[in-house]
């Protein structure tokens, strides 16, 4: 069953393990909520380094791994710049395969280059199909743990039926183990869960980034469903990747919990219900021991309420 944190006395950030975070059902697979997010990797040219990291995340107690089939180095077919291009999916191949049946690797389906080189937006069942193949293949799989159906958002009417009820088949063929949804409205999570179980939800969201989702973080811990939110750590800088400055009483409540700034970012987090589970990303090894450590962290409801207003 989903466990809350419990309380970690301070200890030497690379004792901390995954663990620290608590853990939460994910679909039927129970992991830590404290995961990791693959989605930089691609942006370093170091593949080994990259292997190594997400090697390191494992051995950290990380069991909840994120990807794309759409998270690759921006080289190659995208800009005609020389040099391989890098899929985030075939690094955890590599890096991982041999640990699989202690993972959930999730990944997401719907972006992705038309035959053009352009981005656009999978709709039809065989296009998803063709993605989702994609997925198999290159993290060398049988099954995808979970797939979370990624969608444009768009204002008023836009049904996710389709789409969603897409992959339900695939899940019936065997496919995919477990569903989700990336970049949603709550109509939306209303719409899937009509037709089929929905594990997690996996939207933008951080302490000063779309806070319009808290009510949908809270509607999805009263239905069971996780929330996984990407850009905890980056907030408003989102791609760009974490900010080096802070407001200066995030700095001071930071220095307060002898922590930095984006250990206190992720702690509030996982602060929003024990149903939040968090996905930071780093291709450095002492960045991700860092961000695993913030799961240990334990805000006073005073601190979260200054935090909360922060944002």
């Amino acid at each position: 069953m989903p466990t809350n944190p419990t309380p970690v006395h301070p200890v030497p950030t690379n004792e901390i393990t995954a663990a620290a975070a608590g853990s939460w059902l994910l679909g039927d697979r129970t992991v830590h909520r404290m995961g990791f997010g693959s989605m930089r990797l691609t942006a370093r040219p170091d593949r080994e380094r990259a292997i190594a990291v997400l090697r390191r995340a494992v051995e950290l107690g990380v069991n909840h791994v994120d990807t794309a089939a759409f998270y690759f180095s921006p080289g190659g077919i995208i800009t005609g710049e020389p040099g391989p291009v890098r899929y985030a999916t075939e690094l955890i191949r590599e890096a991982l395969s041999s640990r699989y049946d202690e993972l959930v690797v999730a990944t997401k389906v719907g972006p992705g280059l038309d035959e053009h080189g352009e981005w656009a937006e999978a709709v039809t069942y065989a296009q998803l199909r063709a993605q989702v193949e994609e997925n198999l293949r290159r993290l060398g799989r049988d099954c995808l743990d979970l797939v979370n159906l990624r969608i444009v958002k768009r204002p008023g009417r836009d049904s996710v039926a389709e789409r969603f009820g897409a992959l339900a088949r695939m899940r019936e063929e065997g496919l995919i183990r477990q569903l989700g949804l990336s970049n949603v409205r709550l109509d939306h999570l209303d719409e899937a869960q009509a037709i089929a179980p929905v594990a997690c939800v996996q939207n933008a969201y951080a302490l000063d980034l779309n806070r319009a989702d808290d009510e949908l973080v809270a509607e999805c811990g009263r239905r069971g469903v996780a929330y996984t939110p990407f850009f905890a750590v980056a907030g408003t800088g989102r791609e760009s990747g974490a900010a080096a400055d802070h407001d200066g009483a995030l700095a001071e409540l930071a220095r307060a919990h002898d922590a930095t700034p984006h250990q206190l970012r992720l702690a509030w987090t996982l602060h929003q219900g024990p149903h939040v589970l968090a996905i930071p990303g780093t291709g450095d090894p002492a960045h991700l021991a860092a961000n695993i450590a913030a799961g240990a962290l334990r805000l006073t409801p005073e601190t979260l309420t200054t935090l909360t207003a922060l944002g």
